[in-house]
């Protein structure tokens, strides 16, 4: 360690996930960097009757001030020394470090205490084993024929009321009587009808309908499969991060239920008022959520760099040119790494769930 600093302490803040370091920098060490910090001065100062770089140093402790030089002289020890006493400490940190100092005086020690994030810890259980307990209890999937035509008589009520409206009824007064309608009085899916629907005939149309509520299930019971799995995961895992990162995912929360009530021309403010809550009620309502989505993002990160997982390169070009469509003001090495990571956590999905093709990204990863 350097003999430039003394009185070392050094903690890690378990709660925010912080390192500090509490430290003096040396009578002497603050004399060598104050030599340092003039030649720096002295090659761009600007003082009258000198050339830059030419001006004698007692012109410059005149012009700057002793404080403004003995400053300089801090600020470049702690550039110096802190990373070197970071490694020695086996601190890694994430961030550049948040300093406070005392006023330095020439001959004396200078305090100064420094706190940084340090890199998020995730301690893994058996996420193989994990996945295939939940694969394992895969259940067939079928479709009854009951649901099959709860299907079949809302598609008809939806003819229904499209037909009235077509016919010149008011939109809420065709809904409400279709809705009310007899299963007698509804119109059938006839052949003329799923044919303007791109279909050959009723009974192909009716073999479809059924082949597609059978994959929303799949796909329902596919998330729910997914959703135990990552529920699991936390539980079992021993994760600490910087709260910067809970943060973040706040923020990404907060500019997501932004856009959505954009959509239907409402704002943040308004939503604030229907709710009574204020913006810190509402972020500390999702405090929960927001370190749930941290800690999965940090375990699929996690598994990733250990099983090798990187999004195929040809899919990610691809969705990105893709992506630079809808996003042309994007910045695209944010997007690129927005899409790779995007991609990464459903390969790294896939691999938990015993499916380790590649897969092409979706257009709902593309959301923000």
């Amino acid at each position: 360690m350097s003999n430039y600093l003394t009185d070392v302490k050094t903690s890690r803040d378990e709660t925010a996930w912080e390192a500090e370091v509490q430290a003096q920098i040396t009578a002497e060490a603050l004399a060598h960097y104050r030599a340092e910090a003039l030649k720096e001065i002295t090659k761009t100062a600007k003082l009258d009757g000198f050339r830059p770089g030419k001006a004698p140093e007692e012109e410059i402790v005149r012009v700057y001030g002793e404080g403004a030089i003995l400053r300089e002289a801090v600020q470049m020890a702690i550039q110096h020394e802190l990373p070197e006493l970071f490694a020695a400490e086996k601190l890694l940190i994430i961030e550049s470090p948040r300093v406070t100092t005392d006023t330095p005086e020439l001959g004396k020690p200078v305090k100064f205490t420094a706190r940084a994030a340090l890199a998020p810890s995730v301690e893994l259980p058996d996420y193989k084993k994990i996945a295939k307990k939940h694969t394992d209890k895969k259940e067939e999937i079928s479709v009854s024929d009951e649901e099959h035509t709860q299907a079949l008589t809302h598609l008809r009520r939806e003819r229904a009321r499209i037909d009235k409206i077509e016919g010149g009824t008011d939109a809420q007064k065709a809904a409400e009587e279709s809705r009310a309608a007899e299963l007698k009085d509804l119109p059938e899916l006839d052949d003329a009808f799923v044919q303007s629907l791109g279909y050959e005939s009723a009974e192909k149309f009716t073999e479809a309908l059924r082949v597609n509520i059978k994959t929303e299930k799949e796909m329902q019971a596919a998330e729910k499969r997914r959703a135990l799995i990552l529920d699991e995961l936390v539980k079992e895992s021993k994760i600490s991060y910087p709260s910067a990162l809970r943060e973040y995912e706040l923020d990404d929360m907060e500019a997501r239920l932004k856009d959505d009530l954009s959509r239907i021309g409402q704002t943040l403010e308004s939503y604030f008022t229907q709710t009574k809550k204020t913006r810190e009620q509402v972020r500390a309502d999702w405090k929960d959520t927001a370190d749930k989505r941290a800690k999965v993002r940090l375990i699929l990160t996690e598994i990733a760099r250990k099983e090798h997982i990187e999004p195929d390169e040809k899919s990610l070009e691809h969705e990105l040119e893709h992506a630079k469509k809808h996003y042309p003001q994007a910045d695209p090495i944010a997007l690129r790494a927005h899409i790779s990571h995007a991609m990464r956590n459903d390969a790294t999905l896939r691999f938990l769930e015993g499916n380790a093709a590649p897969v092409a990204h979706t257009g709902h990863d593309h959301e923000h």
